[in-house]
């Protein structure tokens, strides 16, 4: 009898922990479309999510994502003053951050001959506002710097990403990450930079 009260506690439990994620998120929506907000209207709808992205990140088991980068990203070094607006990853909205390995290089902005240090760890909280203006909470890409010669297919990048919920995403690395980011930012060593507007300036 108690196991049975048990389980229906937890799952009581989990429906209200569903219920008041939901309602989080829908409490963020901005009410127009996402091709539609300014920086500073995306920067609020990121504040008012910031806190329920990284405990949707933390939870669960990450298998062959080290846990201690999905834990510690907050500590790196942000490389925009607001979201990046939508583009690539889905027409996302993008927050990076790059960890003190690499984030001098990055922060210089370069467009041709970067050469991102080995060690360099750059993570990316996303989210998206659909047309209809409601927000939708989006995956944590990660990108890790390897040796050099460790991983020619990919110029040695290893391309990685948490789910919303904390689960590990399968991601076929070289044709949905390195293509795209080889393709469009060769000369960059594949950083696609926030846009001006966005950057931190020195």
């Amino acid at each position: 009898m108690n196991k049975i009260l048990g389980v229906v506690a937890a799952s009581a439990s989990a429906l209200f922990l569903f219920a008041s994620t939901a309602a989080q998120a829908a409490s963020c929506d901005p009410g127009k479309p996402g091709a539609d907000l300014s920086f500073e209207e995306a920067q609020k709808v990121y504040d008012c999510l910031k806190a329920d992205l990284y405990a949707g990140y933390q939870k669960g088991k990450k298998r062959w994502i080290p846990v201690e980068h999905v834990k510690d990203y907050r500590d790196w070094t942000p490389v925009s003053t607001v979201p990046a607006a939508p583009g690539f990853h889905g027409g996302r909205f993008l927050f990076t951050y790059v960890n003190e390995v690499g984030a001098a290089e990055y922060l210089k902005y370069a467009e041709e001959n970067v050469k991102m240090p080995a060690g360099t760890l750059i993570a990316k909280e996303s989210f998206a506002v659909t047309d209809k203006g409601k927000v939708k909470r989006g995956p944590l890409f990660f990108m890790q710097k390897t040796a050099a010669g460790k991983s020619p297919e990919t110029n040695d990048w290893y391309y990685y990403a948490v789910a919303p919920n904390g689960s590990p995403m399968g991601v076929p690395v070289v044709k949905a990450c390195h293509q795209c980011h080889a393709e469009n930012f060769g000369d960059r060593d594949g950083l696609g930079y926030p846009v001006e507007e966005a950057r931190i300036t020195k």
